[in-house]
């Protein structure tokens, strides 16, 4: 059976504020903890008012902190954005503060636009085209120093950090797979290639030291609810968060709308029906049918959960409610 993990972009709702939101983020990381999910893992985004997890090895740390044996990770480290050395000390000092309990998840997107891009100090000429060399680089530092390495990530060299390729198309499926990491694809936004992904990765995987087989993971959408309707309410904050973004108007974190849908035109409606293909929206019965259809399409071997509720006892629910379903087909399995 698939092991379930979270993915919280620590959304800040409409009338929030990212204190309330980041608060939010270990509560449901506690929660997630007693459920026995596998991991949490926060989000790499830059100037996004309903996003408060753009420092993410900070946050990071404070759910580590808060959390005894859950992991704990990136979903992911926009690497482009950053120098390697800097990364592999972050998260070595966060390995080194818990150990066996760090992830880091890396992609090759900015997280933002290209204004915030440059911002954010990204050399915009060689940064994603040097994606590969420096995740080679970056692991490189967390093995440990050869003699008469002149340049050393301390803490980091030697510490215990599990590294995943992201993506959202088949280039990071190839990479992961050359490289023998782990490798999760974000197909709770960008289902398109996912079948593609899949089939790159596990056909052309080559073993490693951190990785003996493939080991996969999809992102996917969950809005559980005790009935329907209740279900349905609570996605269209996200369906609408998602409108807004691809029409050029992010924000916070709409609250729900009934019948959402019916008040878009057809162009936004493909939109949106090809975008959140990967969600499964319902009562329990609802969840544990999608869930048991998703893995045997995929199967994957661990999903990555997203639950962008405006309402944070909603959330909390939702997770209740997919952690029992999966209990359940366990039991059966």
């Amino acid at each position: 059976m698939a092991e379930l993990s979270v993915l919280d972009l620590s959304p800040v709702p409409e009338g929030g504020t990212a204190a309330q939101s980041l608060n939010n983020t270990l509560d449901l990381a506690r929660h997630a903890e007693r459920l026995g999910y596998r991991r949490y893992w926060l989000a790499e985004h830059h100037n996004m008012q309903g996003i408060a997890s753009a420092a993410t090895a900070v946050v990071i740390g404070h759910v580590a902190a808060g959390t005894s044996t859950i992991r704990v990770g990136a979903g992911g480290i926009m690497l482009p954005n950053h120098a390697p050395l800097v990364i592999a000390e972050q998260f070595g000092t966060l390995a080194a503060l818990h150990p066996g309990r760090i992830d880091l998840g890396l992609g090759r997107a900015p997280g933002t636009d290209m204004l915030t891009a440059r911002a954010l100090r990204r050399n915009m000429d060689a940064g994603v085209d040097n994606f590969p060399q420096d995740v080679v680089e970056l692991i490189n530092y967390f093995a440990p120093a050869e003699p008469g390495q002149r340049v050393r990530a301390v803490p980091g060299e030697g510490e215990e950090v599990e590294v995943w390729v992201l993506g959202s198309s088949t280039y990071g499926a190839q990479l992961a797979a050359l490289l023998g990491l782990p490798y999760a694809f974000a197909s709770h936004f960008a289902p398109a290639e996912m079948e593609h992904a899949i089939d790159i990765y596990r056909s052309r995987f080559h073993p490693s030291e951190r990785l003996a087989k493939p080991r996969l993971m999809l992102g996917l959408n969950v809005f559980a609810a005790d009935s329907e309707a209740d279900a349905l309410l609570m996605f269209s904050s996200l369906q609408q968060a998602f409108v807004n973004l691809r029409t050029g108007r992010p924000g916070k974190l709409p609250p729900p709308v009934e019948n959402f849908e019916a008040t878009l035109d057809p162009v936004a409606r493909g939109m949106l029906a090809g975008a959140l293909s990967c969600s499964i929206v319902g009562s329990a019965a609802t969840v544990r049918s999608g869930l048991d259809e998703f893995l045997r399409r995929t199967g994957a071997d661990e999903l990555m959960v997203t639950t962008q509720a405006f309402d944070h006892a909603a959330r909390l629910r939702s997770f209740e409610i997919l952690a029992e379903a999966h209990r359940e087909m366990s039991m059966a399995a």
